[in-house]
């Protein structure tokens, strides 16, 4: 019987180590950068990132951990890129919906850009891939529909009822909401 140890077992073990010296940390390190209940999911992320590219951390442990809050501070970065790109998309649907404007009909414009980016997050991920899909990607109903892998109709019919929700949200005036404490009746007309 061969006595030598497997090479996944020592990769493994390894791992294991550099887990368990940097895991507490690291979830601090990320806690006090995100919200709390996304920080395990960044951590997961390094994490993966350090199996994988296993042969790429530094075999001290001082180092390797290191190595691991580098890719845990890229890994923060990507993601809030990721949400400013997902914030400025309902500003790029009011420009790619008014094209250019008139200098007289600018604070309209302004005013409309700024509804519909407050509106835009209100809808579900799949009335944005919708809207996003047709608006700024330029996809017909079948091509969109062929890359969802569903029926052109299913397409058209997700892109009404995204356009639908996101009008009502526009519409929706925040002059019209109750104050915090105050009823619909206290209300008057001005």
């Amino acid at each position: 019987m061969d006595s030598t140890i497997p090479p996944s077992w020592e990769r493994e073990q390894r791992f294991r180590e550099m887990y368990d010296a940097a895991y507490a940390d690291l979830l601090r390190y990320v806690r006090r950068r995100v919200h709390p209940s996304h920080a395990e999911d960044v951590v997961g992320e390094v994490m993966l990132v350090a199996w994988r590219r296993l042969d790429d951390v530094p075999a001290d442990l001082s180092a390797a951990r290191a190595w691991l809050f580098g890719v845990a501070r890229k890994t923060l970065q990507n993601t809030r890129r990721r949400e400013d790109r997902h914030d400025a998309v309902g500003v790029r649907l009011a420009d790619a919906h008014h094209g250019s404007a008139d200098a007289g009909e600018l604070p309209d414009l302004v005013a409309h850009r700024a509804d519909i980016a407050a509106a835009w997050p209100l809808l579900s991920p799949l009335h944005q891939e919708a809207i996003a899909m047709s608006v700024l990607d330029g996809f017909t109903a079948p091509e969109a529909a062929a890359v969802l892998g569903i029926s052109a109709t299913a397409f058209r019919l997700r892109l009404s009822r995204a356009r639908r929700t996101l009008r009502r949200h526009v519409e929706s005036s925040p002059a019209e909401a109750p104050m915090p404490g105050q009823l619909a009746s206290d209300r008057s007309p001005r």
